[in-house]
């Protein structure tokens, strides 16, 4: 079976910026990673929602688990070149990364807030 092994290279890594390492890294494999899926969204919109990804967990100060969110980081970037994931996978963390994760998509889009109007109630078709 074919590995990169992207996170055992960033564990040997040391350098000052850990985070600007794995932004880089999937910077750069943006154009591959949208031919292989065949998913056509601009470069500067997929940069974008990496970016909202990686601001995420901006608030992170335990070494620990900002070195564990790293190599996550790089295993997912890992399962994307290699396949592992589908396309609508893919397509779904983009729209997180851009619109947020607790943004309402799928199935929650039609859960009613408490405090709904009642066109919001009518309007959910």
């Amino acid at each position: 079976m074919a590995s990169l092994q992207l996170a055992q290279k960033a564990r040997e890594l040391v350098g000052i910026n850990k985070t600007a390492r794995l932004y880089r890294a999937i910077c750069k494999e943006i154009p591959r990673v949208m031919t292989i899926y065949d998913i056509d969204i601009p470069y500067d919109e997929a940069k974008k929602a990496v970016r909202g990804h990686i601001a995420e967990n901006k608030d992170i100060r335990d070494e620990r688990v900002i070195d564990m969110v790293i190599e996550k980081g790089y295993m997912e970037l890992e399962e994307t070149l290699l396949q592992h994931k589908q396309r609508p996978h893919l397509l779904t963390y983009l729209s997180q990364g851009l619109h947020g994760v607790n943004s309402k998509q799928g199935a929650n889009r039609k859960k009613l807030d408490l405090d709904a109007s009642i066109e919001e109630q009518f309007d959910r078709a």
